[in-house]
Order: C-alpha cells, then structure tokens, then sequence
C-alpha cells in the first residue's frame, strides 16, 4: 500500500486513540476503570443495560470508537492502551501535550503500517487455501487395481503367484496377479493355487500352445508367523503395524464389512498418499509352500512343510502393487544425475511429511524399504514401504514413552536419529519422532547423490555413528549438487532436532529451489511476488496435467506441492533458502 494510505490509517487510530486516552475519566474502582451507572442512570443511544463502560462510552455516543475493519487489533491494543493510559492519562490534564500527541500518532502509524502487513500475510494465507483447495481435488490417486473386483481378492486361492521378488527379515515377497480366465484355463508354467489344493507347477505345453505370460501387477508379502498365534485375531493383533497403510477396503472379506473400525487407541490407519504404499488387501490363510521356501525361509515355516519349522500354520497376507524395483537396485544400476537426485530425494520428502502430518513414524526408513517404478521417461517415482517397525500409535502420536530399555525404539540403528539413538529411559523420558525420519532422509539423499551412506560400514571404511558423530565430520557432496540440496541435506542431518527443518518445510524448500528459480530471489520475498508465482505456477501444472501425461514425475510432483501448500511453511522455506543464497 502506498505509504499515503498507510500514514492516513496511522493517523486515524492515533488520533482514535488519543481521544479514548484523554477522556474524562469518572469515579473507577479496581484497576481504574469506572463505575457501572446505577438503574436510574441513563444509557446514551446505541447502548443496552449491560454493557461495559469504560473510557470508550463516551466515545462510542460520539461516533469516534476505533474502525470496524481494525477489530483484529482491538485485544492487543486494548493491554498497551491500559499501559499508556496508566501513564499518561494518569497524570494531570494537560500533561497530553505536543509530545505526548506524538507518541500517540507514532503508535498509530505503527498499527497501520503492521495492519498491512498482516492483511498481505492473510490474503497469501488465503489464496494459498483456495491453491490448494483446487489440486486437492486434482490429485486424487487412481483406483486400486482391485477396485473393480471389490469382493474378490481375500483367499490366497484366487491369485496366481509367480517368482519370488525378494524377501527381508520378517517376510517374503512374491509376484502376483488375479487371472482373467477361469482357473481351469490358467496359463502354463505359471505357479497357480487352486481353490481346495496347494501350489503347484502347471507344466508347459508345447510353444505354440502357450500364450504370452501373463503380467504380474500385484505383489502378495506373506508374513512370518513365530509368536502371533494361528487365530487371524491374534495374527491381525500381533502384525497390526503392517496394516497402517491399508486401504477402506483392505480388510472387508475378512471381517465381513466395507470398512473395518480399529479399537479405538490402536493403530492409526493412514490416508492414501502417491510417495507411501498401499495395501489393496490383507487377509489370513495357511501358509502354502511358495518357491524357494525350502531354501530360503525354512526355519519360520510350519512343523507340517518343514519338520524342523518354527512357524505358526497361518499367517498374513498383504497385497501391493507390484513395483520394478528397490531404491537400492535402482542406485546399483543407474547413477541420476543431480537434478534428478533431488527430485528423488524431493519424494522421499514429501512421503515423510504425510507422515507426521498423520502422526506416523516409519522408524526403518532405508533404499530397502523404497520401491521404484520408472515414468514413461525413465524418471523414477519412489514408494516408502514396509511399516513393520512404525510408530502409529493413537494414544501417543509422535511422541513415545521412553519408560524402560524394553520400549521399542524402531528398526535399523544405522539410520536412527540422533534424539532417537542416545534417548535414555526415566519415568518422564519421551521420545520425539517428529523430525526423525527426516534425519533418515538426509542420510539416504547421500545414496541417491552417488556417494556411500557415511552410517554405513562396509568393508574397511570407517563409518559414522549417529549417537556419537559431529557435524563437521559429514563428507561433502560432489560439487555438481545444486547448493541448496547440499545445504539441506546438512541441515536435515543436525544432531540437534529443534534446529533441523521439518519434512514439510525441507520439501517445499527445494519445490522452491527446483521450480522457483528466479522468481523468489531475495528482493521478491514479498507476499504478493509469491502469490503471484504460485498462480503461475497453477495455472502451467493444470495444463500440463492435461496436454502431458499424469504420468510424468515433475507434474506429479508440482500437482503434490500445490495440493499440500501451507503459507506458514512456505513462508519458513523461502525465508531459509534465501538466507542460504544470501549466504553463498
């Protein structure tokens, strides 16, 4: 606002002010404000029985009350008026002369020129509502591949499983998808369970008998079974971590309904989010032996496939999208170069600030844990997976009780966070998991960047440890880094948690860093420069997302930033990137 408009709003609460600080005082009591009139006292026009007076009747009879439009000041101003008014209205009449008109118009210069900054902040805060208001709706994920089979999909009889993808510490993985054909017509050479038998291997015919393969879009995760029991309550109790991210229907044919209600305190079910996994089904079933079982697992299988097994004879299952690969896969065979390495560690971002804004911890974030699936250009989409070890806990959120050695801290002590790793137990001791995985992130963006993890130890190189390390001792990332993914990923990396960034903030710093470019140079830091790239912004990403493919990771990415966009959190991202480029 021009600075006439501002000393003409200024000057109108100073003199607004001055007058309800010079006025007669009546008889007061208490901390000098007057006295109510009695009922035979009369109420000046406008007034009802009832209401306060105070230094400001008089004025209100008179027309001379502060604006309406500065009603949002009103209680501030209402403590510093009463300091004021003790000084200077206290004294003798008179004593409000040249100098104390002057303060009086300085303050109310202040309170115009702070009202328009605060109506810019409101008005960004507002369009920025309305952003992403628009791309909420816009960035709704695609139905589950399983949508249109919405009974279908809760026995392990009716898939068709392929070849073993991989398997961890608590489960194997398997390709999987749900034949089109009915099962008597399945294609040979595929390992199939049909109903009322167990697997087996469907012997290939001659060549020109057997169509092409089929495609295995699903993945079945079947869970080892030790301690859980074989009742699929105890199994769904004991494994309820597994299930975080499952979605509205994951669960309907085993408990007989749309949508099942956990107890309330449990784990907290999590909202669908394109960067973290979904689980399309989960159900119990007795555990089949899968290819490669003997070899691979036979300690967890059960007495009746493994006479020296210790597992239980049922177990669960989780039904995923099938994806290409791990993040650590993808890292062994491609090297990204360093835009693309931000636009990766971008992701992983973005999945940990839904996250917490979930009041989830992952607590077990590493390139294991990270599926890929390349766009139609190659760019790769990452997907957090596997909460086995999350925290998702309705009665504690992120903040957990650290009451003895027995609480379970999380997985991979490698990728603990410092706050995390060096947390002793006491009777109040709590453990704050709010910008843990963040920590996790900026260790994993040293693998994504092309350099060994510095919290991991292979073969005679020295490791970093993160109860024990100093910032100082952090290796550099290559040069070729743009310098704001370098500095961010030394600030993620902060041993002290209250000066590191938060997921939110640390992303929407580099969708400023990445899409920004000139447009939030240090001098453009006002509100309105902003609101006016964001509009911009909007407006290429909706014609993108409908000339381009959805598909594509860039627009993908853009659509999550408007859809998830925060003033307060921008406002901290641009202020921090500039002070970085100031910096430099």
């Amino acid at each position: 606002m021009a600075v006439r408009q501002a000393l003409g709003r200024g000057l109108q609460l100073g003199r607004a002010l001055l007058l309800r600080f010079t006025a007669k005082p009546g008889p007061t009591y208490g901390w000098g404000r007057p006295e109510r009139p009695g009922p035979a006292a009369g109420w000046g026009r406008g007034e009802r029985p009832g209401q306060a007076a105070g230094p400001g009747a008089e004025l209100r009879r008179l027309g001379l009350g502060l604006p309406g439009r500065y009603r949002f000041f009103r209680q501030s101003v209402a403590g510093l008026a009463a300091r004021l008014q003790r000084q200077f209205v206290g004294r003798p009449r008179g004593g409000a002369g040249p100098c104390g008109r002057a303060v009086f118009l300085a303050f109310g210069l202040g309170l115009g020129l702070i009202e328009e900054k605060q109506a810019e902040s409101r008005r960004a805060a507002s369009a920025c509502e309305e952003i992403q208001a628009v791309f909420t709706q816009k960035n709704k994920l695609l139905p589950d591949p399983l949508d249109a089979r919405r009974w279908q999909g809760f026995r392990l009889e009716e898939y068709l499983i392929g070849k073993s993808i991989g398997k961890g510490c608590s489960a194997a993985v398997y390709e999987a998808t749900m034949p089109v054909l009915p099962q008597n017509q399945q294609v040979a050479g595929s390992i199939g369970l049909l109903p009322g038998r167990g697997p087996e291997i469907i012997p290939r015919g001659e060549e020109e008998q057997a169509p092409l393969a089929p495609a295995f879009p699903l993945a079945i995760k079947m869970m080892w079974n030790i301690s859980a029991g074989s009742s699929s309550e105890a199994i769904f109790s004991t494994m309820s971590q597994e299930l975080v991210p499952a979605s509205r229907v994951a669960l309907a044919g085993e408990y007989g309904a749309v949508a099942h209600r956990r107890s309330k305190g449990g784990p907290k079910q999590l909202a669908a989010h394109p960067n973290v996994i979904r689980v399309f089904r989960a159900f119990t079933s007795s555990v089949p032996l899968l290819p490669g079982a003997l070899l691979d697992y036979p300690d967890v299988l059960p007495p009746r496939l493994h006479p020296e097994g210790l597992g239980h004879g049922r177990t669960l299952f989780l039904v995923m999208k099938n994806y290409s690969c791990t993040l650590r896969q993808y890292l062994r065979g491609n090297s990204p170069s360093p835009r693309l390495a931000t636009v990766m560690t971008l992701q992983l971002l973005e999945g940990v600030a839904h996250l917490v804004q979930q009041g989830v911890a992952h607590r077990d974030l590493k390139s294991d844990n990270v599926l890929v699936e390349p766009d139609a250009d190659g760019c790769p989409w990452l997907v957090i997976t596997d909460f086995g070890c999350c925290l998702a806990d309705e009665r504690v959120g992120l903040q957990l009780p650290f009451t003895s050695w027995y609480v379970d801290r999380g997985g991979n002590g490698c990728l603990m966070a410092p706050e995390v790793s060096t947390a002793c137990p006491g009777p109040r001791a709590v453990i704050d998991y709010s910008k843990a995985d963040a920590w996790a992130v900026g260790a994993l963006a040293y693998e994504i960047f092309g350099l060994p993890n510095p919290f991991y130890g292979q073969g005679s190189r020295a490791h970093l440890e993160s109860r024990s390390y100093q910032e100082a001792q952090l290796p550099a990332l290559p040069e070729s880094v743009p310098p704001e993914a370098r500095q961010l990923v030394r600030s993620l990396l902060q041993r002290d948690a209250s000066k590191r960034p938060s997921a939110r903030v640390a992303a929407n710093l580099l969708h400023l860093s990445l899409w920004g470019e000139r447009t939030l140079a240090l001098k453009d830091l006002k509100p309105d420069k902003m609101i006016g790239w964001l509009l911009r912004q909007s407006a290429a990403t909706l014609l993108a997302s409908r000339l381009a493919e959805k598909n594509c990771v860039e627009t993908k990415m853009k659509m999550l930033f408007l859809a998830n966009l925060e003033y307060e959190a921008l406002s901290q991202a641009a202020l921090l990137l500039c002070s970085w480029r100031a910096a430099l």
